[in-house]
């Protein structure tokens, strides 16, 4: 039987099970019963299942197991594993552009086809294996902008499923008003728009992915849910790799072929 390492800690497993919650519930990823995550995020407990659990994420887990090697950690749920991922850190810089390339072409290259090129080139140039990468350079979606087609769905699925950052200014019901600068397209390139308020969940019956949450906390959002409250620090590192990542995509963007793969 194959040997999992052994989950130190509860820090690094939890902010997992809080960022992977969203997309798990909206059945995008991972495995089939969502609540188990948000069972362990409100509870505080890890152990041995939510290492289980996160395993099954095919899209994370293999890059948490690319970071951790990297950075000499022999545990993918190391707590400064996932934040790198996640939020962003100087482990993230430790994957040699290299053996980025080789792990991005073993995962997605017979899929990719042409676009390859594209993510083999922005890995090159010094992109990271920062989950907001994936989403701008793996997912089709940017391709489909750069085809021309409509924009309101890949979007609203970049948007989305980007970790993003704000402030939270009003709570109540389960709901939190937080002030974000959405992703936005002018036609030719990406950027970050004017703040915005945005309504999203922090609280539900089954209960939270984030125990303790105030009015003014800078916190991180990954759908539509509230999953942490980030430090100036986190804040600072989740908007530099964000910026980074949008300003390699509209580097991509200016050339003929689109990244196109979906996992």
């Amino acid at each position: 039987m194959a040997r999992h390492p052994t989950v130190t800690g509860t820090a690094g497993p939890l902010r997992f099970a809080r960022f992977a919650y969203p997309p798990n519930a909206l059945g995008y990823c991972g495995p089939d019963d969502p609540l188990a995550l948000l069972d362990h995020a409100d509870a505080g407990v890890a152990g041995p299942d939510l290492a289980h659990l996160a395993r099954q994420f095919a899209g994370a887990w293999p890059y948490l197991e690319l970071i951790a090697a990297a950075a000499a950690r022999p545990d993918p749920l190391d707590a400064d594993v996932v934040e790198a991922y996640w939020i962003g850190n100087d482990l993230l810089t430790r994957v040699d552009g290299r053996v980025f390339v080789a792990h991005l072409e073993a995962r997605f290259g017979a899929r990719a086809g042409a676009g390859m090129a594209d993510i083999a080139t922005l890995a090159l140039l010094g992109a990271v294996p920062h989950h907001n990468f994936h989403v701008m350079a793996v997912y089709p979606w940017v391709g489909l902008l750069r085809a021309g087609l409509a924009a309101e769905e890949p979007m609203r699925v970049l948007d989305g499923c980007r970790i993003r950052w704000g402030r939270v200014l009003a709570l109540g019901a389960g709901l939190a008003e937080v002030a974000v600068r959405p992703l936005v397209w002018d036609g030719r390139s990406l950027r970050l728009g004017a703040v915005r308020v945005e309504v999203v969940t922090y609280a539900v019956a089954q209960g939270s992915l984030v125990p303790h949450v105030r009015v003014g906390d800078l916190v991180a959002l990954h759908w539509d849910w509230l999953c942490d409250v980030l430090s100036d620090r986190q804040a600072w590192a989740l908007q530099g790799y964000t910026d980074r990542i949008l300003r390699m995509t509209n580097e991509a963007l200016a050339r003929p072929v689109a990244a196109a793969v979906l996992e």
